[in-house]
């Protein structure tokens, strides 16, 4: 049961800074931009941001895989630079998919898709320092 509710409230953590860091990314990289749903106002804007977290996770996880798999050849030649491109396409996947439900991401073009991509590697790393003491020390009390 305990381990249940780590990996539920590692999810919840991994969403949020994912979600966090994608709000970031929208603020630093003018070619990519998040529209919400409904009004527009607080809880509209942090639900969106948290729906668009959700679905780059999935796009990252079910697509990103299998590109990766795929494309492994490249990332070996590259040194792993070919990943910049891979998840500037997953990028855009999440936009493609978020527009067509509604809301979501908007990347004007594949530069900034690229840019945004790294930019959002970056934060969600950092963030992920910042996060993941916080989560081993209450798994240890």
């Amino acid at each position: 049961m305990c381990r249940r509710q780590d990996g539920d409230m590692r999810f919840i953590v991994r969403l949020v800074v994912n979600a966090v860091a994608l709000w970031l990314t929208t603020l630093l990289v003018p070619g990519v931009a998040v529209h919400a749903f409904g009004s527009a106002g607080a809880v509209e804007t942090v639900l969106t941001y948290l729906l668009v977290a959700f679905v780059f996770g999935l796009v990252n996880a079910v697509i990103g895989t299998v590109i990766r798999v795929v494309a492994f050849p490249l990332y070996v030649l590259t040194l792993g630079l070919v990943s910049l491109v891979v998840n500037a396409v997953l990028l855009l996947i999440v936009a493609g998919i978020s527009t067509g439900l509604g809301f979501g991401l908007d990347v004007r073009s594949f530069g900034w898709g690229v840019v945004g991509a790294f930019v959002l590697a970056v934060l969600g790393w950092l963030i992920g320092l910042v996060v993941r003491p916080v989560l081993r020390g209450r798994g240890r009390a």
